[in-house]
């Protein structure tokens, strides 16, 4: 008998059956069949099953995936088929490519869904009916895109699938849009077009309804949370990104990774809200369930290292122990060489985290001034510098000069040159960081107020320029007091700053102020930490739609 006339179902547990017994060149064999394939695409329940057999393949060396897509390819280059072959290609075209994205395998799923894009032009009818299939296509292929990095394509996606929504409300059609909005601001995210970004996930919040996809309501308030801390708005971000993990906990499931796309996003809010050991918790935990799912290699799993690796580099500014961290940190490195091409931007932004780590690892943990040890130091920089010139090349390439991801790197290098004792470069990279800041997020933003700070303290500690030092800090202090509260944990270094300026000075009033000051803030630091909940304690019942979309309207 042969097992491929089997029902989708049962043909399903006879494959999975293949996968635990570790038979694995026969289920390539299997999978890389493209009619096969096909028919497991439809066992939608057992849709995590389906990965990890699928990444199990990725792992055992085989190239299913491209196999795939090739087939895909040799499929929709054949000229002789009826208008419903056409239809029912495009379909598969619609599913594969969202498979195959959802697996972590996005180079072939872009082709599977640039191929399915061309395909709704060239083969569908222009009416209602063609026009919501192929956005249904654009949007898959656009997520696709940013996930990768693939910046221009992604943009010329978007304004692609502008057009048709236009063709669509010229035809009075009435459609769902919040999916293909929360698309878009996820783009404009990427892009660091905050301001766009928040717009629309407001316009996707707000064509929520009753009866709209599970997984596309856990996606809108997801991505509508992080446009949310980009533009400060804390208390709207808490919300929605809790009740995204309540929901995809409750629909999904805790081992789901839909579940774990939610807690990166909610460890992206708390470590942007000061709640940096909760971040930590949370992207821990995302970190598991994506291995359980994924395994160790797959670009999912490399985001989630790199993830932590930037958490617990915060959080262990202070005392050091930065091991865990640079472990993270060259794990998303180590996955990403394996899969991606080089200078790629996702590697980049791990290679970023990872010069940060190294510049702190060469200032904390090599005392002494021996030769040897200054030549670890000075290799260590090295490292750190290389990684932060390629990062701000790439990225100015990939983004433009004026962009805060561009500041950003600017400002790392600015910090770098510091603890490098080259301060006239030092100064010039802090002070372009603050300009393109300034004009890109306004005077007050949370970035500007980091480069500030930094700038104070290469004046405070290193150039003697205390009274520009001192106007810095201020003005660093009244940021932080306006967008977080009196217990924000970055206020620290810019009392301290103070004190050192003050003694510098010889004003002993002064100083003796801020030594008030540092006691009052410690109390209320306590006092805080002490009413902090368990992040993951998400029991209470989701907030109501309608509650939802006023707080995004307030």
């Amino acid at each position: 008998m042969d097992i491929r006339s089997l029902p989708e179902t049962i043909l399903f547990d006879v494959y999975t059956k293949l996968y635990h017994r570790g038979r694995l060149c026969v289920l390539g064999l299997e999978f890389s069949d493209l009619t096969v394939f096909s028919r497991m695409l439809k066992v939608s329940n057992n849709w995590v099953m389906l990965i990890k057999c699928f990444q199990a393949l990725m792992n055992h060396g085989t190239r299913v995936a491209m196999d795939l897509a090739n087939d895909f390819a040799i499929r929709c280059s054949i000229d002789c088929r009826s208008q419903a072959i056409k239809e029912s290609t495009i379909d598969l075209g619609i599913r594969l490519g969202g498979f195959l994205s959802e697996a972590g395998w996005f180079e072939e799923s872009i082709k599977v869904l640039s191929l399915c894009r061309d395909a709704c032009c060239s083969d569908l009818p222009q009416n209602v009916e063609g026009w919501m299939k192929t956005l249904e296509c654009c949007q898959k292929l656009l997520h696709a895109q940013v996930i990768y990095s693939q910046i221009e394509a992604a943009g010329a996606t978007k304004e692609f699938a502008e057009g048709i929504v236009q063709e669509l409300k010229a035809a009075n059609h009435t459609m769902n849009l919040a999916g293909l909005y929360s698309e878009f601001s996820f783009y404009a995210f990427q892009i660091s077009n905050y301001n766009q970004a928040y717009k629309w996930s407001v316009d996707a919040v707000m064509e929520l309804g009753p009866h709209t996809c599970p997984r596309v309501m856990v996606d809108t308030l997801s991505q509508a949370s992080k446009a949310c801390v980009v533009k400060r708005e804390f208390r709207k971000a808490s919300v929605l990104v809790r009740q995204a993990v309540y929901l995809a906990r409750e629909i999904f499931g805790d081992k789901h990774p839909k579940f774990a796309d939610t807690l990166l996003d909610y460890g992206y809010c708390l470590l942007n809200s000061d709640s940096i050991k909760d971040s930590v918790t949370v992207y821990e935990r995302a970190l598991r369930l994506k291995e359980a799912v994924f395994g160790p290699c797959n670009l999912y799993v490399a985001v989630a290292h790199e993830d932590l690796a930037y958490a617990l580099y915060v959080h262990e500014y202070s005392s050091g122990r930065f091991s865990p961290a640079r472990q993270h940190a060259e794990d998303a490195i180590g996955i990403m060489v394996q899969l991606l091409p080089e200078e790629h931007l996702m590697l980049t932004s791990a290679q970023r985290v990872k010069a940060l780590i190294l510049e702190e690892i060469a200032l904390d943990n090599i005392p002494g001034n021996s030769s040897e040890t200054l030549f670890k130091e000075a290799k260590l920089f090295a490292q750190a510098e290389k990684l932060h010139k390629d990062a701000l090349r790439l990225g100015r390439l990939s983004f433009g000069e004026n962009n805060v991801q561009t500041s950003k790197h600017y400002g790392n290098l600015g910090r770098l040159y510091q603890s490098m004792k080259r301060y006239e470069e030092a100064e010039m990279m802090h002070l372009k960081a603050i300009e393109l800041k300034e004009n890109l997020l306004g005077k007050d933003d949370y970035e500007v107020g980091l480069s500030i700070g930094h700038l104070a303290s290469l004046y405070n500690y290193h150039m003697k320029e205390y009274r520009k030092a001192e106007t810095l800090y201020y003005r660093s202090i009244k940021i932080s007091l306006k967008l977080f509260s009196e217990t924000y944990s970055g206020l620290e270094y810019d009392y301290r700053g103070l004190m050192h300026v003050y003694n510098a000075l010889g004003d002993a009033v002064k100083v003796s102020n801020l030594v008030n000051t540092m006691s009052r803030w410690k109390r209320l630091r306590e006092a805080h930490k002490l009413r902090e909940s368990a992040p993951l304690a998400l029991s209470g019942a989701p907030v109501s739609l309608q509650e939802l979309q006023q707080l995004m309207t307030a």
